[in-house]
């Protein structure tokens, strides 16, 4: 088993930090085997495809290594809440795609929400993007910027339409991608869930159903408490 390897690195102009580990789990060939042997379910939440419960045994195999990334990022030492975590796969067609699952987003405005993804496909490199929007120059979207930035962006998308169908991809028109780290296999990247982000889909990516196929990933948030 290889140890896990935990880097941290600040990203943009708001220097906001993210941690990404490699070796997050200790058995991921397992975690795709069970995966493979679970019922699926529509997300929620704007979620773009579909998720499952995970293993039970799934938040107490990762959060040591979990806690120490905490510490080393955020300098969080002290307890975490768990909120919501579960397998996800990606597979609604770009064409299909919803406004607000066409542009980079928040998953919550509260700075000691953190956000989890760990990938779990060995041959998909489709990881994660992080935006700056251009007109307000926010990367990150608190309750005191929450207002202002989506006043703005209803403003700029009544005005100048919405974006063509299609998962993001670089930079547009509203928004500057900032930095984009790759999946790779048993990889888990950890972010404030207020970072303006979204997966970075390929056109081509496999958008198969199937958790042998497919983008299969963890999607966790938690709360520093």
């Amino acid at each position: 088993m290889t140890a896990p390897d935990i880097a941290v690195r600040r990203i943009g102009r708001e220097g906001q930090p993210i941690a990404i580990i490699d070796a997050f789990h200790p058995d991921p060939d397992t975690l795709r085997r069970l995966a493979a042997e679970t019922a699926f379910r529509p997300g929620v939440h704007h979620y773009p495809g579909i998720r499952a419960d995970l293993p039970a045994d799934y938040l107490t195999d990762v959060a040591p290594v979990l806690e120490t990334a905490l510490a080393d990022a955020f300098g969080h030492e002290d307890r975490m809440a768990w909120i919501d975590a579960s397998y996800s796969i990606v597979t609604t067609p770009p064409d299909r795609l919803t406004l607000p699952q066409r542009l980079p987003h928040m998953d919550a405005i509260d700075l000691c929400r953190i956000a989890l993804v760990h990938y779990l496909s060995p041959e998909d490199r489709d990881g994660t993007a992080f935006f700056r929007h251009r007109s307000t120059g926010f990367e990150t979207v608190d309750q005191s910027r929450s207002s202002i930035y989506l006043g703005q962006l209803n403003a700029e998308l009544r005005h100048g339409g919405a974006p063509d169908p299609g998962y993001v991809a670089g930079s547009t028109r509203l928004f500057e991608e900032i930095d984009r780290i790759d999946a790779r296999y048993n990889r888990a990247l950890v972010y404030r869930s207020a970072l303006l982000h979204s997966g970075a889909i390929a056109p081509d990516a496999v958008l198969s159903a199937d958790p042998v196929r497919g983008r299969l990933t963890v999607t966790a948030f938690l709360s520093l408490t």
